[in-house]
């Protein structure tokens, strides 16, 4: 059994133990579900930020610990005001030593996009994710058939939510878009494997359609990286690990941030503001 199997195995029995713990009508009276909205799409593509959706995880079941110690409110503030397009917040505990109550807190400092990065399986989930404040769920091709994977999106939709794909090779993307997607995601790291290999967004960024965002994802330590991802053609990136390993993490991703400003007003490619 792989990695990814392995945690779509316990989040099956997480999912259970839950629902019946927390029923539904409970996290509909949450003061987040009949809120608006922040559309990642959008800030994605606001020229006065990076398009960089900063993660904070605390750990990963291929690198162990990474940062358990660290805080959402000064990393998640740090992020945004060093110019972050969105977060992403890990929520799943036993893989990632995430919890949903650090989903809520960042959604308390920061008006922004909230990206739940989870496993997510089920409809529970869905509604979860926006009883917390997400804005956006995270849809992974790999853990998913291309039949439910549609039927979770039609569903995220229906509560107002954005929509994320992740895909990590052409087969994926070919047999699980659909009309529900606002972003499409290609994770450079197999989720199988855990190897990386950024040849994978490159191979796959002219296959993703127009109308979605396009995202890359996991692997890039360089801001020259971006760059030639953002000539590639990509909207957005998806950055965590390269910031939370640093001991400050908000201060690692300015640095970075800065740098990739500076490429792009060295090349022309972004007029200076």
């Amino acid at each position: 059994m792989n990695i990814l199997e392995k945690i779509i195995t316990h989040k099956k029995s997480e999912v259970e133990e839950k629902s019946s713990l927390v029923p539904i009508k409970l996290l509909e009276k949450s003061i987040y579900f009949d809120s608006q909205v922040v559309s990642m799409k959008k800030y994605i593509k606001r020229t006065d930020k990076t398009g960089i959706i900063a993660e904070f995880k605390r750990r990963s079941p291929s690198k162990g610990d990474i940062n358990p110690s660290a805080s959402v409110e000064t990393v998640t503030i740090g992020y945004m005001q060093a110019g972050a397009s969105a977060l992403s917040i890990l929520t799943d505990k036993e893989f990632f030593g995430g919890k949903n109550e650090d989903l809520t807190l960042a959604r308390k400092f920061n008006f922004c996009p909230i990206l739940r990065k989870d496993f997510i399986i089920d409809e529970y989930q869905i509604i979860e994710a926006k009883s917390i404040g997400a804005d956006c769920i995270l849809l992974i091709a790999a853990a998913l058939d291309p039949k439910r994977l549609k039927e979770l999106a039609a569903f995220a939709h229906s509560l107002g939510l954005e929509v994320l794909m992740e895909v990590h090779d052409g087969e994926e993307l070919e047999k699980s878009l659909n009309e529900h997607l606002d972003l499409v995601g290609v994770n450079n790291r197999s989720l199988k494997t855990f190897e990386v290999s950024l040849d994978t967004s490159f191979g796959l960024v002219d296959k993703i359609p127009s109308e979605f965002i396009k995202i890359s994802e996991s692997g890039i330590s360089h801001p020259e990286t971006l760059f030639e991802l953002k000539k590639a053609g990509f909207d957005g990136f998806l950055i965590g690990e390269n910031f939370m390993k640093s001991s400050r993490p908000h201060q690692a991703a300015l640095n970075f941030m800065n740098a990739y400003r500076k490429i792009l007003k060295e090349t022309g490619l972004v007029q200076e503001k």
